[in-house]
């Protein structure tokens, strides 16, 4: 269930939705060597009022992009020194 957040209006109405396909991937290859995929999924759609010049209503889309990284070249990794607090791990 999807709901409202972030800045949008109090007073709009909630839409429910389906996505009629599934979000595609975008591929991006940066010059350092690295690869990235980056998908857009929807959240929320929020109706608030209509356009006062054409009727046409107001939509408001909630997203969120998801990231990963496909490739790294290995010159671009820093391995972590001893006693760094972060803690976190590596994954794929």
């Amino acid at each position: 269930m999807a709901f409202p957040g972030g800045n949008f209006p109090t007073d709009g109405e909630l839409v429910e939705f389906e996505t009629e396909e599934e979000p595609k991937w975008i591929t991006v290859k940066l010059k350092d060597g690295s690869v990235l995929q980056i998908k857009m999924e929807i959240v929320s759609i929020l109706r608030n009022g209509n356009d006062p010049n054409t009727g046409i209503p107001n939509y408001m889309i909630q997203a969120t992009n998801i990231i990963r990284l496909v490739k790294v070249p290995k010159e671009l990794i820093v391995k972590p020194k001893k006693g760094n607090e972060q803690g976190g791990q590596l994954y794929r």
